[in-house]
Parts: C-alpha cells; structure tokens; sequence
C-alpha cells in the first residue's frame, strides 16, 4: 500500500533531478547536516533507527565519499551537528542528541573530518542550522563562513531530507535571494546523500503522539519542497566534466 502510494505522489508532484557539474572556476562549498549517532547509527537514542536501513546507510557512505573529495580538494566543509541541552526540549521529539553524549557526535564515517584542517564544524540546538548559527552578537557562522571562502556554489547533504536538510536549505534560499550571502549564486541539494526516517502508519497508531512519517514518500517531498524553495536537486555531480562523484 505504501509503494502504491508514494508512486502515485511521485505521479502527481513529478521531480525531475538533473546533473551538475561543479567547475573548478568557482568555489563549491560542502555542509553535512546532522550525520551524528543520533539519528544514524542503529539504536543510538530515541530518534535513532531501531535497525539498519538501507536509505540511511546509502546516505552516509555518499556524503563520506563527497566529504573525501571536497577534502583532497581543500574545498569548504561545514558540518552540523544536532546538540541539545537536557533542560531545553524540542517539541514534537523526545529528548535526543543531549551535548556531551556520543548521540550528538558525528558518525564513526565522518569523525576524520574533526581533524580536517578545511572543515568547520557547527553544534546547533534547533533544526535549521542557518538559525541554529547565530551567535548572542547577532553574527551568523553560516553566513560569515560563506563570505569568507567566497562560497558560490552550495551542496548539501545529511538528515533528514524532510526536517532539517529543508530547513536549513529555505532559510539559505531566502537569505541568498535577499543579498545574505553573496556571493552564494546556487544551493544543490544532492539526493542521494539525504535520507529521512521511516514511522510506518501502523506503528504511529500504536504509539501516542506519534506521527506516520513513511521513509520514501516524505525524502520525495522534501527534495520536491526544497527544489520548489529554488535550490537545484541533483542525483548526479560531476568536477569539472568528467570526474563523477
């Protein structure tokens, strides 16, 4: 019933993805969102999953590839990462990715990147990490982190794709398109480096307060949101011309 389903929405709000090609005449900027234990690694808290899933796992293993690549290349990396405090809840999850525990870490894949020179890693309390990276002052990380390599084309990968990968690619989109971030000219939302989590319905009916949140149909949705906010979708990048990703 739910393949019938998420083929019928896919009929409906049809994503075409495209592929792009990344030019070494411009600057291409990576940012990971909330690739930590928390939501990643099998049983690692309340938001984690119960079992190893095929689309989180395909997830991880492109963006480490991409993080290589950026990497070798000296290209900007920011990570997010989804820390909370236990005093402070964010309604409607339970408590998870409390600061300190090893839910908020990034996943044992991607820990090298704390030792990557290139890379800068952000701790956010909310789920949109251009929010989640103003300071007490009023500056913004994010923002000063992309004016200052002189970001012009953003990629963005994580979880979840629907929560906030989404979130955090409006916010961009918005503040690109009122003069933010020059000279941020494009933000590519690469596919197959998100992933979102799976609630069947009969689960969600099972457990109070909880939401259906099937797997497939709602990262088809937010690709579609994300795409329909102005950020490009691809399933494909390439440096240069020939060098696949």
């Amino acid at each position: 019933m739910v393949s019938q389903t998420v083929e019928l929405l896919k009929n409906e709000i049809p994503l075409e993805q495209e592929s792009v090609v990344l030019t070494e005449a411009t600057v291409n900027g990576l940012v990971l969102v909330d690739i930590i234990n928390g939501f990643c690694t099998v049983g690692s808290g309340n938001l984690a999953p119960r079992e190893a899933n095929r689309q989180i796992s395909g997830m991880i293993n492109e963006s480490e590839r991409l993080a290589r690549l950026f990497c070798e290349k000296k290209l900007p990396v920011m990570a997010f990462l989804d820390s909370h405090h236990p005093n402070k809840s964010e309604d409607p999850y339970p408590p998870h990715c409390i600061v300190g525990t090893d839910e908020s870490n990034l996943v044992p894949a991607l820990r090298w990147l704390e030792n990557e020179s290139n890379v800068t890693i952000r701790r956010k309390d909310c789920f949109d990490g251009y929010l989640g990276s103003i300071e007490e002052d009023g500056s913004n990380v994010f923002v000063d982190w992309v004016k200052k390599n002189k970001i012009n084309t953003l990629v963005v990968v994580g979880v979840c794709t629907d929560i906030c990968v989404l979130d955090f690619v409006c916010s961009t989109m918005s503040a690109k398109n009122r003069g933010f971030l020059e000279p941020l000219e494009s933000v590519v939302v690469y596919s197959r480096g998100c992933a979102t989590f799976d609630i069947p319905l009969e689960v969600a009916y099972d457990t109070k307060g909880t939401l259906a949140h099937p797997q497939e149909f709602m990262h088809h949705v937010g690709l579609y949101m994300a795409k329909e906010r102005g950020a490009r979708v691809a399933n494909q990048l390439l440096f240069g011309v020939a060098e696949k990703i």
